[in-house]
């Protein structure tokens, strides 16, 4: 479960002050719902993606024998 900021409190600052969960969380989220997101929706994801893509990715997670290798955003 997300325990973080929402998104309203996330709105008012740039993308650069995310925390990397923030960015997981919503990444993922947004695109799970992208086919009935609007295009001010669709932007945000987009802005999402690059500054995900501009601090190099997430941090990967290797598969164990108790987890697998989909990330898990907390």
């Amino acid at each position: 479960m997300y325990v973080g900021r929402d998104l309203s409190a996330l709105s008012m600052e740039p993308k650069q002050q995310w925390q990397e969960k923030e960015l997981g969380y919503f990444h993922y989220a947004l695109s799970q719902s992208s086919p009935y997101l609007n295009s001010e929706g669709i932007t945000l994801l987009r802005e999402i993606n690059e500054e995900i893509k501009r601090r190099g990715g997430l941090e990967q997670q290797e598969a164990t024998w108790t987890s697998g290798t989909h990330p898990v955003i907390d």
